[in-house]
């Protein structure tokens, strides 16, 4: 047994919180835990089944909450329970905070080291980018075990759910770190069979044509009503990303889509650029904030070499090209 040993104050000091939380007053952790899971799945029934408690006990917990803070933290509606504005901050704080803890005790335990790495992204990017490259990946990393999660919904990050992201946007994640990984303008293009000879001036001389988008977006709908045209005269078709883009070599509509999973079809004449955007846009690596575990690490080194060996091509205003 090693004798007992009573820390100085200098070195307590080194693990001192910047913030002295103050314990007596906190609410009790079973409250905080229970709305936390309510917060994040939108129902006492729901977070019930994942605390392996009632739903009445959930209901309680959040009532206790709302009478230590004095403050309503859900509305109750007819249709359910609706988080207010102090409830959204309240629920934010505790996935940030929960999130924390959790990840430093799979960390601390050790639990991570043998669990897959989980990335999650859209269909046309998983098809267009990422497989592509994917055998490199595996030449180079054949312990890192690995899990694609094509989705078109954007999925949850953080432990015990995917580890990191590639989504499209301008990077604006609240409460997540977003690294731009492939800059690419938006571009709406077609087949050539299907254009024809029609010349193209603006969006209403395509509008008459069947129009394709991917599945869980409204980008082309959203620019057609820009160009006040209510919707595509011969329909719109919502199907996945790698679907869209055999669809439009095959001619069967116009799409809408990120240039880079078009730009060898452009430059091989299979599909013809109608228009295209200049916005700063493109696919971000979206993590947690803070340290990540070597098979993170190890997957956005290599994202970012692939990056930088095909890089996009020009951009240009959104104009007929």
């Amino acid at each position: 047994m090693f004798p007992k040993r009573i820390a100085t104050q200098e070195e307590f000091g080194h693990v001192r919180c910047a913030y002295m939380i103050p314990w007596l007053t906190l609410p009790s952790l079973s409250a905080l835990r229970a709305f936390s899971v309510f917060a994040e799945t939108g129902s006492v029934t729901a977070a019930g089944r994942r605390l392996n408690v009632s739903h009445a006990a959930v209901s309680q917990q959040i009532r206790a909450l709302e009478a230590h803070f004095s403050v309503p933290l859900v509305d109750r509606t007819p249709r359910g329970l609706v988080l207010t504005g102090e409830g959204r901050r309240l629920a934010a704080a505790l996935d940030a905070g929960f999130g924390e803890i959790a990840r430093a005790i799979e960390e601390l335990g050790g639990q991570t080291a043998g669990r897959p790495l989980m990335v999650t992204t859209t269909p046309s990017f998983a098809a267009g980018w990422l497989m592509p490259r994917l055998a490199d990946f595996r030449t180079r990393h054949p312990d890192i075990d690995l899990v694609i999660d094509a989705s078109s919904e954007a999925r949850r990050i953080g432990p015990g759910d995917a580890d990191l992201a590639i989504r499209y946007g301008r990077g604006e994640w609240p409460g997540l770190d977003a690294e731009l990984l492939v800059p690419s303008p938006i571009v709406v293009v077609a087949a050539p069979a299907l254009i024809g000879d029609r010349r193209i001036e603006s969006v209403a001389d395509v509008a008459d044509l069947p129009w394709m988008q991917e599945l869980g977006t409204n980008e082309a709908t959203e620019l057609l009503e820009r160009f006040g045209i209510a919707r595509a005269t011969a329909g719109m078709t919502s199907l996945p990303g790698n679907l869209m883009a055999d669809a439009a070599r095959d001619g069967q509509g116009v799409a809408f889509t990120a240039r880079a999973f078009v730009a060898a079809d452009i430059a091989a004449g299979r599909l013809i650029p109608l228009f295209e955007s200049g916005d700063n846009d493109g696919y971000f690596l979206v993590t947690r904030p803070g340290p990540q575990r070597p098979s993170v690490r190890a997957f956005i080194a290599w994202a970012r070499r692939q990056a930088r060996t095909r890089p996009d091509e020009a951009r240009q205003n959104f104009a007929p090209t």
